[in-house]
């Protein structure tokens, strides 16, 4: 039995404990209040960094520079002797006087932001209010920023955020191996998604570690030597270009030499520099680069397009409340008079920060909606744009643009996505509308003498069924000894977009024809695009055209480019001419309400003949591009059915590509090529060009890993041997086409987007202007300037070409020496002594001049906007199919698909889902009624049911998910009972439980339709599967 003494000094233990618990929570109250500032980094070697605001706001009161400062409250008169007095100011034992009579506190915490600290004395002392805290650093000056990046101490990258968290971002630095982690909002220092930043990078001592070795995300030329795949160097073939041009069979090569290139490189004090942390991270395989971003060199476009919801939830703590009272933020503490003077925007793009909205600037309606506290506003889709971030506040000010309508309807979706994108989507106005020709419209006999009349030939255009903007034609000319002269003609657009017009600057504006589901959004208008432009049958119309005269082989003997007058007797469409493929290119075989009407002098029986000849010699052209190198990744793509309202009722996939679609194909892209060829060699300093980079080489390599795991072998050395080996897996995988499809998924992984550039700003760099999957060193985009404003550009330099050898023709006609044959700039074999000589660079000059060709600065900026446009307008198609499936699903609120187990973990699954040719991701840890065992030993995972309901304590609020959100179950009893009502034979059936998985276990699973009320709309994933529990 214990004394009274043993109870008393038990007590007094206890009330020792409870006091440093009190202590303790002290100190973590302090940490959390913690300012940035002078003592702020030297606190953080011992303590850490301050902790940030988590993403939905949370934090302690008063956290935030926005929120209105508490009075200071005053030191009481009681001192807690148990703290020991540490003076904040010492420094390795010597004492540092302090101004005024400040109290002592323990340093092993930051100085608290306000006066919220337990004092260690019991006399007074005055309390200074700390200065307005800022968050992040301020950025470098412009020129800092230049001349740092010059000496290689900062670099420029493009940000990029991880959608899946965005705290991590990365940067990728041309040169180095690996991308950079930007790990952290402080660090990230107010970037969006988009921007171009300046980064610095951090000591080699906190780099992050990764999981097994670092492999090049990007590489230059020094690296591609090294860097291998089963002992093969990464090479793009034939995608290198240089001086001098090779032909063979009329097939442009190139020979590449860097080293020249490379030196002049490394003789910088970037390149040194680059070097340098090239060493590093080769001596640090386990470690990636981290850093910092000190400043924004361009802001996004994302920051003038910002799609979101308002919140319903106080996320905005450092926001002052005041005024008069609404209830449209329930939950909240607040006086009854109270009124929320800002709301939270919260992006649907989850790579986008969160936004402070101030109800003041918002449009009239909306404010009187927040006032009176309607609630549904927060059901309405908001379009807004990013105003300001200052270093004073964890958020971004968003200013409101347009409220867009509930979220749950598709044109609210289908305005959201065109605003999200900066797509324009108004009609042209009246007066650019006046500027173009009527439909009455004839060719001036002026422009017919001047150009070569190709009337007579036989010429049609091959499109697809619904199209009426045809930009592009095929004609042929059978010669005498086997030779087939082949004809590609090109709406001569820029006859009729005269440069710096008002249509000019629209189509310029718009870039590209955007083309969604059910809706389109022309570059030109259709009184152009459709009428006097457009190639139609039965009218004379205006082209560019490049003809070749080739031999039974596919051989090119020689080459036309020049301006031309065409007429087209018929419009084909693709399915057509492959009903004549397929049918033995027989007349008679086809019905005769498919045939198409035939204009002029030519009859159906011609046409037949003439597609004969064009097959035959586009599977030569396509053998030879293929054996040159090129690689082809055919994508499947989702279509869909629709009811007589315009709702989509099914979809199926459009996996194969028809013969009748490479026909045309392989003639456009040597339409391209040639083009591509002419305009470089004219004008290497001032032409738009189009490369593709080579693969993401950490990605290529990732996909060699996953091929070695399903044990198929791959040679991923150049763009010519994936592509052999893609066949050679095509033709193994044959019984299982769906598993091919994975492996052409991951293929294209790696494979970056080819881009529009301007040949002066890589003029040292020539061995990037070359096209990696089609494997040749100059490409462009000559074919379709109905739709792509880049082409309208080429058209101007090809005729800036055209007209300059015109005049040197002309002169060298008139002059004595006119019996001296001259060389040409459009033939095959590019004459560059003319070129180079005064003559040749005063009639260039001035015909550039004359058809308004961009110099370089301009040309520069041009590419990078049309860049931008691009890839906008393929985002929005996506989009645009993710909304029409999402409208799909939720009227069918379920739709069964096959899929392959990808990766499995602890707490999730990658799944390959079938119908939408995609990987998702299906999360199963903390799942009420599911157990989930992960066994890393043999990567296997094992799903099933709980069959009692787990414990839990009585009032305790539930951390699990419901199954509802992970699994799709149905009763087999209600299966059966349903096919015999039905008479339905089924063809997918559930998985039972247990479930027992490996990688690419074979599963169905459900697809759902998910937000669109009150959040972005997504397409959810679910197991599908069946139990008697």
């Amino acid at each position: 039995m214990r004394s009274i003494g043993d109870n008393g000094a038990a007590m007094a233990a206890e009330e020792a404990e409870k006091d440093r618990r009190r202590r303790r929570r002290n100190r973590g109250y302090k940490k959390n209040t913690s300012p940035e500032g002078a003592l702020g980094k030297s606190m953080d070697s011992i303590c850490g960094p301050p902790p940030e605001l988590s993403e939905n706001g949370s934090g302690v009161l008063g956290a935030h520079p926005m929120y209105t400062t508490p009075t200071p409250i005053e030191p009481p008169e009681v001192t807690f002797n148990s703290l020991p007095p540490i003076h904040i100011f010492e420094d390795q034992g010597s004492s540092s006087e302090v101004k005024g009579d400040v109290s002592l506190i323990s340093q092993s915490c930051p100085l608290p932001s306000t006066s919220y600290f337990t004092p260690v004395q019991t006399r007074k002392f005055p309390v200074v209010l700390r200065e307005e805290k800022k968050y992040f650093d301020p950025y470098w000056p412009d020129q800092a920023v230049e001349d740092a990046i010059k000496k290689g101490s900062a670099f420029k990258a493009k940000f990029r955020v991880n959608a899946h968290n965005r705290v991590e971002a990365y940067c990728t630095v041309d040169g180095l191996q690996v991308d950079v982690l930007i790990n952290g909002i402080v660090a990230q220092n107010r970037a969006i998604e988009g921007d171009t930043v300046a980064i610095t990078l951090d000591p080699i001592t906190i780099w992050t570690k990764i999981k097994g070795p670092n492999s090049p995300s990007n590489q230059g030329p020094e690296i591609s030597d090294s860097c291998s795949i089963k002992g093969t160097p990464i090479s793009s073939n034939t995608c290198t270009t240089s001086t001098p041009l090779i032909t063979e069979n009329g097939h442009d090569k190139r020979v590449s030499d860097t080293s020249d290139q490379t030196e002049r490189v490394e003789k910088t004090e970037y390149g040194r520099a680059l070097e340098r942390i090239k060493a590093m991270i080769t001596s640090n395989p386990a470690k990636r680069p981290t850093g910092r971003v000190v400043s924004i060199i361009k802001r996004s476009p994302r920051r003038e397009a910002v799609v979101g919801f308002f919140v319903t939830t106080p996320l905005l703590p450092e926001i002052e409340f005041s005024g008069k009272g609404a209830d449209l933020y329930r939950g909240m503490t607040k006086k009854k008079n109270d009124t929320i003077s800002a709301l939270h925007l919260v992006p649907t793009d989850p790579r986008l920060p969160k936004m402070a909205v101030s109800i003041d600037n918002l449009p009239d309606v909306a404010r009187q909606r927040v006032k009176i506290g309607d609630l549904t506003i927060k059901k309405e889709l908001i379009a807004a744009r990013l105003d300001e971030w200052n270093e004073e506040s964890w958020f971004p000010v968003a200013q409101v643009v347009d409220v867009l309508g509930p979220g749950c309807e598709m044109e609210t979706q289908i305005a959201a996505i065109l605003f999200e994108h900066a797509i324009r989507s108004a009609r042209f106005s009246q007066d650019l509308l006046s500027s173009v020709p009527g439909p009455s419209w004839e060719i001036p006999e002026e422009e017919v003498t001047a150009r070569r009349d190709l009337r007579s030939i036989i010429t049609f255009t091959i499109d697809p069924p619904s199209a009426i903007e045809l930009d592009d034609a095929l004609s042929i000319e059978i010669l005498p000894d086997g030779v087939f002269r082949i004809g590609v003609h090109i709406a001569d657009v820029a006859y009729f977009v005269k440069p710096n017009s008002s249509l000019d600057k629209e189509a310029q504006v718009r870039s590209t024809s955007v083309y969604m589901v059910q809706h389109k959004l022309s570059m030109l208008p259709k009184e152009l695009s459709q009428g006097c432009a457009t190639l139609s049958p039965g009218f004379n119309r205006l082209a560019m055209s490049v003809i070749w005269d080739f031999d039974s082989n596919g051989n090119i003997l020689d080459r036309w480019i020049g301006r031309s007058v065409i007429f087209s007797c018929c419009k084909l469409s693709y399915d057509l001419v492959q009903d004549v493929i397929d049918t033995g290119f027989v007349p008679s075989n086809l019905n005769g309400s498919n045939m198409p009407q035939v204009y002029g002098k030519y009859q159906w029986k011609d046409v037949v003949k003439s597609l004969k000849s064009f097959y035959d010699l586009s599977q030569k052209l396509k053998e030879i591009r293929f054996r040159e190198g090129a690689l082809s990744l055919g994508n499947s793509k989702l279509a869909f059915l629709f009811d007589e309202g315009g709702l989509p009722y099914d979809s199926y996939r459009c996996d194969e590509r028809i013969e009748a679609c490479s026909l045309v194909e392989e003639f456009m892209l040597l339409a391209n090529r040639s083009v591509a060829e002419v305009i470089a060699s004219a004008f290497p300093d001032c032409a738009l060009l189009r490369r593709h980079p080579e693969p993401n080489l950490r990605r290529l390599r990732e996909f060699e890993v996953f091929c070695c795991r399903l044990g198929i072998e791959l040679d991923a050395s150049s763009s010519g041997q994936l592509h052999l080996s893609l066949s050679t897996i095509r033709e193994k995988l044959k019984d299982d086409p769906f598993l091919f499809d994975i492996i052409v998924s991951y293929a294209s992984k790696p494979m970056q987007p080819a881009l529009y550039f301007c040949t002066g700003d890589l003029k040292e760099k020539m061995d990037e202007w070359g096209h990696y999957a089609l494997s040749v060193p100059f490409y462009t985009h000559f074919t379709s300037p109905i739709r792509r404003y880049p082409d309208i550009i080429v058209h101007r330099t090809l005729l800036a070409v055209i007209d300059a050898e015109a005049c040197l023709k002309g002169r060298n006609a008139i002059s004595e020496n006119s019996n001296v044959e001259m060389g040409t700039f459009t033939g095959l074999k590019f004459d560059r002594e003319m070129a180079e000589s005064k003559e040749g660079k005063d009639a260039l000059l001035g015909a550039a001049i004359k058809f308004r060709v961009p110099g370089v600065e301009v040309l520069g900026e041009l590419a990078e906007y049309c860049n931008e446009r691009k890839l906008a307008s393929r985002h929005a198609e996506e989009a645009g199919q993710k909304v029409f499936l999402w409208a799909l699903l939720k009227n069918k609120q379920a739709l069964i698909s096959e899929a392959r187990v990808m990766g499995l973990g602890p707490k999730f699954m990658s799944v390959y889902v079938q119908k939408l040719a995609c990987e998702k991701r299906i999360y199963y840890d903390e799942v009420e009624g599911l157990a989930a065992d992960w066994l890393e030993s043999t990567a296997t995972l094992v799903l099933d049911l709980y069959r009692r309901k787990p414990f839990q304590k009585k009032g305790a609020v539930s951390k699990y998910r419901p199954i509802e959100d992970v699994t799709l179950i149905e009763n087999p009893s209600e299966l059966l009972e349903e096919a015999e009502a039905t008479k339905a034979n089924r063809t997918v059936y559930p998985t039972v439980f247990p479930m027992v998985l490996h990688h690419l276990s074979s599963i169905h699973v459900a697809l759902h339709a998910i937000g669109g009320d009150d959040g972005p709309l997504d397409i959810g994933v679910r197991l599908y599967a069946s139990s008697y529990f």
